[in-house]
């Protein structure tokens, strides 16, 4: 007796653990699960399938993590990422766990966002030869990229077109109305990009300093001039020397305004502030906040406000 007891718990066991390690879907078969890497890849996603049947979306990072820099993945994430069909992702390094992603669940489909330049060069591409070029390489991406390309409106819509694309292939039951939601989304943004253009083209006063590399793109298509950023490296404050090297820059190089990040600390930037005189505004990369499908059209149009007082 005491055999077959010893023997029916260790089977017990065996079978668990064979079940721990195979991808569960507790959910309705036929549904498809979409997890977003974080809080500018769930509101694009949730603009696309806005009304699609048997959807559904979560975010793997709370609205209030901002940016994925040396972002862990907890426990609650990987259980998350077990029941995902297709996980959407910004690509270019922000998700630096994304290799433990992958090797606990390879059946995961990876729809990597991020836009290079070698994208723009390389011609048409069907959705289903993209998702499995996306898939080779995500592993493979340059980690000294700035990924931050959601913050350019433009790149950002190309982002939207990208997701709707290998959504379509993943699930073609619901490629209209992605299709449809896509475009209907993508002519806001139109919209916002014009408006941001008309009112940001004739300023005389360029020059700026931002917190960190989240603006690059930004600045690039609104021609502003990134003087310097405070922080060079992800979550660490610039040294003294560092501070000096700035603030001489800013004076050299007339600089109109520094821009902060309502993610971080403003302690620095003050710092800068007090020595030269050069006001502090608040600039936002759009990494968290609420999750309404409107929100990076508000936060855009909040920062073309800070910037026509900033640069006035």
């Amino acid at each position: 007796m005491k055999r077959i007891v010893t023997y029916f718990f260790t089977m017990l066991i065996v079978i668990i653990s064979l079940a721990g390690c195979t991808r569960v879907n507790e959910d309705d078969t036929n549904s498809l699960n979409i997890v977003t890497s974080f809080y500018p890849m769930y509101i694009a996603t949730s603009n696309i399938i806005d009304g699609a049947a048997n959807v559904t979306l979560k975010s793997l990072a709370s609205p209030d993590v901002g940016c994925l820099h040396d972002y862990q993945l907890t426990v609650n994430d990987m259980i998350t990422l077990e029941k995902a069909d297709v996980f959407v992702i910004n690509g270019g390094g922000m998700e630096s766990f994304l290799d433990k992603a992958i090797s606990n669940y390879p059946e995961l489909k990876i729809i990597n966002a991020f836009i290079d330049e070698d994208e723009h060069e390389s011609g048409d591409e069907d959705a289903t030869e993209k998702l499995e070029h996306d898939e080779e390489h995500t592993h493979n991406h340059d980690h000294d990229v700035n990924a931050h390309i959601w913050v350019s409106i433009s790149l950002y819509i190309e982002q939207i077109e990208k997701i709707c694309e290998q959504l379509k292939s993943i699930n073609p039951e619901n490629a209209g109305i992605y299709e449809k939601n896509a475009k209907v989304y993508i002519e806001k943004l139109e919209t916002l990009k014009k408006e941001m253009h008309s009112k940001l083209d004739n300023l005389e006063k360029r020059n700026i300093i931002t917190f960190h590399e989240a603006f690059y793109y930004f600045a690039k298509e609104f021609n502003l001039n990134v003087v310097d950023v405070i922080e060079r490296e992800p979550g660490t404050s610039p040294s003294a020397g560092e501070l000096v090297d700035i603030i001489k820059r800013v004076e050299s190089e007339d600089v109109n305004a520094i821009f902060v990040e309502p993610q971080y600390l403003k302690t620095a930037a003050n710092t800068i502030a007090s020595e030269t005189g050069v006001k502090v505004f608040e600039l936002d990369p759009v990494v968290s906040g609420t999750f309404e499908k409107n929100a990076y059209e508000e936060k855009m149009r909040k920062n073309l406000e800070v910037l026509m007082e900033a640069l006035k």
